[in-house]
């Protein structure tokens, strides 16, 4: 794997991109994309962003359906913890801003948002939101075994800092859009058919 699209192992890989190679099969990742919101020593956390659920954010946070950004639905963040809600949103200042009560940095501008709060205090402050049910996570060392044996494409996100990809109007088409704008090998990646035996 070339070192243009794979970061070290030991670098923080908060904020990037995990772009699910062919390889890792039909499973649950099968050309997935997922959003790193924290990498340390101890493990990571993050959110798939192209897996949207046919189920409103009407349906499950009412109060949270006029801020969500379009398609306007719940999305699978992950495996872990499907019964529980994590909220994404994009502050439209700075990098440096400091952040409206209710929401907490994650990198840049884009930050968790608690759904417990009142939606009215955040709604003047935030650009985009998109809610998930689940998130993906990993143990320590987890990852970075999975990185070794090649199952993921360490990605830099959107290059504007605005995290478009988290918030994409056309998720279903993010994988392929994702590879294609890295260029080389992995524009060609972009090409695979979804059956492998097709390839």
């Amino acid at each position: 794997m070339s070192p243009s699209y794979r970061r070290s192992i030991d670098a923080e890989l908060t904020g990037t991109l995990l772009v699910a190679t062919p390889e890792l099969g039909d499973g649950t990742f099968d050309r997935s994309v997922v959003l790193l919101l924290d990498h340390d020593a101890d493990g990571a956390l993050g959110v798939v962003i192209n897996r949207p659920t046919p189920v409103d954010v009407a349906e499950v946070l009412p109060t949270w359906q006029a801020l969500a950004s379009e398609p306007g639905v719940l999305f699978q963040g992950g495996p872990v913890a499907l019964d529980s809600a994590l909220g994404l949103a994009v502050l439209p200042g700075a990098d440096d801003d400091v952040g409206p009560p209710g929401w907490r940095r994650v990198v840049g501008r884009l930050g968790l948002v608690d759904l417990d709060a009142p939606p009215q205090v955040l709604a003047a402050e935030v650009s985009r939101l998109r809610i998930f049910a689940g998130y993906a996570g990993w143990g320590a060392g987890q990852l970075e075994d999975e990185l070794a044996s090649g199952a993921w494409y360490v990605v830099a996100a959107e290059p504007s800092g605005s995290f478009e990809d988290a918030f994409s109007a056309e998720p279903d088409r993010l994988w392929r859009s994702v590879l294609r704008r890295q260029g080389g090998d992995l524009a060609m990646v972009s090409t695979y058919l979804d059956d492998p035996s097709l390839n």
